[in-house]
């Protein structure tokens, strides 16, 4: 079993938010609905907790908790020493500090469980043992956290437990965390409040964790391979590189109207006039545009240029970092997305543009009367359309749907690529490929366009039917292609999607930490939350726990 197959799935139904202007109340796993005026007393009663804190002269919000051991790394030592049950070792200590996520009271034995950004452990808070801290640690709740050491042993039921001799609160929680730390429900307040998400769900950090690792993989690749990792403007006083709705902002100071950055293309490719011929860069990006399962106004790409490459180099690029990335997480080239088992082994498929399309929609390119009518039969709009635009609708419609084994799809129609190198026996194809893994794509690559007089042609052209276009003028980018770029593979990767495709995740915001979303009222702010039960080996009382894409034909998909 991998590790995102313990990821529990998110209904789209689960919990919701019940909404009453005079009283709010929130729906949670268990059906249990809690008023706000119950919420508010949970946390008037932690707050009267910290004014008895400080009256005992305990700071509520602790300060600096030197040398704290990952728990992982004190459970891997605890099962090295091999110890019975109710054994314990004097002479092996550990030095933890977490968040209590589970609390058992008995008596005068307290057994919490903590939990860090490695795993959950076990400690016990026996009276006898920490004295005169014993009214600080009846003050504990769920949520709080905590920093404790002591000796390692395991319980008479043979868990791992430190038995603290030493506890010291380094920050009180004023809310109360969700019902049994299954964690948040509601899949939009899970994005809202991905703070709770993150603390409640330890696969759903497994992510951001993986997250991480993808990333660093594919630079640690890039690098090897001698590129050299650049930033680009983010604020642009013309954006290009792609085809997509810019959002707009305003510099005061200077008077100028700006956009955001859709793309770091042409940034890109002036660098390799300046002579860095290997860049990349891991760019923020953002599109007004839809908001789907693979689509996000911000969202992270790699755009890489390779001096003296073309789009056969950059498939290999794809290939091998993506296989590092993998090799970096389990090793697993076999991996289940949604209800695909896709093969990421070595190489991938490679699969013509023009084939494809004859395969599964019956049509050839150089068939625009046939073209035509298979768009009015799939209820595609095509009057007023120019017939590139109408072949991909069709393309689209027809055969993305079964490219699920990842793919390389080239040979675009040359319409479309006004950025791309033409082929030299066909000046209607364009040198350019798109990845796609589980009919989403993945990645956009071009054998790139050097000809300054051609590239300024292109520019100035628009063809019908696009909502958007990457026909943008920019003079400066064609003049510096006028002292000379060498010639280029170029490439686009959305690395968001490359993360929901290695940990199968369902939506793009699944892997954003906070993804765009709708303000909301000021009476919709409060948490979901309640009190719940709950029980551990060690308990026998008083147990406690919180255990679309947009229209139109676009050069590079709105997330590539």
């Amino acid at each position: 079993m991998q590790w995102h197959d313990r990821i529990p799935p998110v209904e789209s139904n689960a919990s919701q938010i019940a909404l009453n202007f005079k009283t709010l109340y929130f729906q949670i796993s268990t059906g249990v609905f809690v008023p706000v005026e119950n919420q508010n007393k949970f946390v008037e009663e932690r707050r009267a907790k910290v004014e008895k804190l400080r009256a005992l002269d305990i700071d509520p919000y602790g300060g600096r908790y030197p040398d704290v051991e990952h728990m992982a790394d004190v459970r891997g030592r605890a099962e090295a020493l091999e110890l019975e049950k109710g054994d314990s070792r004097e002479d092996e200590t550990a030095r933890i500090a977490g968040r209590i996520v589970l609390q058992r009271v008995m008596g005068n034995l307290i057994f919490l469980t903590l939990r860090d950004g490695s795993g959950d452990m076990q400690a016990a808070l026996s009276k006898k043992a920490v004295r005169e801290l014993w009214p600080m640690i009846k003050m504990f709740d769920l949520g709080d956290i905590i920093g404790l050491e002591g000796m390692i042993g395991r319980t008479k039921t043979g868990e791992i437990t430190v038995w603290a001799n030493d506890v010291v609160l380094l920050c009180k929680a004023l809310q109360p965390p969700p019902e049994k730390w299954h964690g948040l429900t509601d899949v939009e307040l899970r994005y809202r409040q991905r703070y709770v998400d993150l603390f409640t769900n330890p696969d759903v950090r497994g992510v951001f964790q993986a997250r991480s690792r993808i990333l660093q993989s594919v630079r640690d690749y890039l690098v090897g391979h001698e590129y050299l990792e650049v930033e680009t403007p983010v604020l642009q006083s013309i954006y290009g590189g792609a085809a997509a709705r810019p959002f707009t902002t305003h510099h005061n100071t200077l008077d100028l109207d700006l956009f955001l950055r859709i793309s770091p293309e042409l940034y890109l490719k002036r660098l390799l006039v300046g002579g860095l011929e290997r860049v990349f860069e891991f760019s923020r990006n953002f599109r007004n545009e839809g908001i789907s399962t693979q689509h996000n106004p911000e969202f992270t790409l790699l755009e890489l240029y390779e001096a003296y490459g073309d789009y056969t180099v950059m498939m290999r690029r794809v290939e091998e970092m993506v296989a590092a990335a993998i090799e970096d997480l389990d090793d697993e080239f076999t991996r289940k997305f949604r209800d695909h088992e896709l093969d990421f082994s070595l190489p991938w498929n490679r699969r013509k543009y023009l084939d494809l399309l004859h395969e599964h929609a019956g049509v050839s390119m150089d068939d625009m009367a046939g073209v035509r009518a298979k768009a009015v039969e799939l209820g595609i709009r095509e009057v007023g359309k120019a017939d590139a635009v109408v072949v991909n609708d069709v393309f689209e419609a027809t055969v993305e749907p079964h490219l699920i084994q990842p793919t390389f799809v080239y040979d675009y129609p040359a319409a479309l690529c006004p950025l791309t190198r033409r082929h030299p026996d066909d000046e209607n194809i364009a040198l350019r490929f798109e990845a796609y893994v589980a009919s989403m794509e993945l990645g956009n690559a071009y054998t790139e366009l050097n000809d300054p007089d051609l590239q300024r042609a292109n520019l100035m052209q628009q063809l019908s039917g696009q909502d958007e276009t990457m026909a943008v003028m920019d003079d400066d980018f064609v003049l510096s292609l006028q002292y000379g770029m060498p010639p280029a593979g170029g490439l686009g990767v959305g690395m968001d999607r490359l993360v929901m495709l290695l940990t199968d995740s369902a939506s793009i915001r699944d892997v954003i930490l906070f993804p765009l979303q709708r303000p909301l009222p000021p009476q919709q702010g409060s948490p979901e939350q309640a009190p719940g039960e709950g029980a551990s080996d060690d308990a026998s009382a008083s147990p406690r726990s919180v255990s679309s894409k947009p229209s139109g034909t676009q050069e590079t998909d709105a997330h590539v």
